[in-house]
């Protein structure tokens, strides 16, 4: 079973993740804050990592920077609510995307899948 860590201060929003996830067929694991993130990342084994750009101990940013220092090879789905064109500065940092928020479900399904495909094909 593929595994996902879902990073975000948001409550609801780790609740919609976490029950849309766990439905289709995924093993979830959260994180409340990017410092937790951090941690659960180095010391998981997560094929996939959604994290919210805005967040306190640690944004989206310093999370992914951290992470893949060790786990280069980790993929990260940034998410991001506020309107100020971060997704550019995520995807330059080497997040496989950057999804706004709200999510589409279906389009949460298909990044998923294309993120794994792509770690499979290796």
């Amino acid at each position: 079973m593929k595994k996902i860590l879902v990073i975000d201060n948001s409550k609801i929003i780790r609740t919609l993740l976490y029950d849309y996830f766990t439905d289709i067929g995924y093993s979830v694991e959260l994180a409340n804050n990017g410092l937790e993130g951090i941690e659960k990342a180095l010391s998981g084994n997560y094929d996939i990592v959604f994290c919210d750009i805005h967040m306190p101990k640690r944004n989206g940013f310093q999370v992914y920077s951290e992470v893949v220092k060790e786990k280069p090879e980790l993929p990260f789905i940034m998410t991001d609510s506020l309107p100020d064109n971060l997704a550019d500065k995520a995807l330059k940092l080497g997040a496989y995307t950057c999804l706004a928020k709200p999510f589409n479900l279906d389009q949460l399904k298909q990044t998923v899948e294309k993120v794994l495909a792509k770690i499979d094909i290796k």
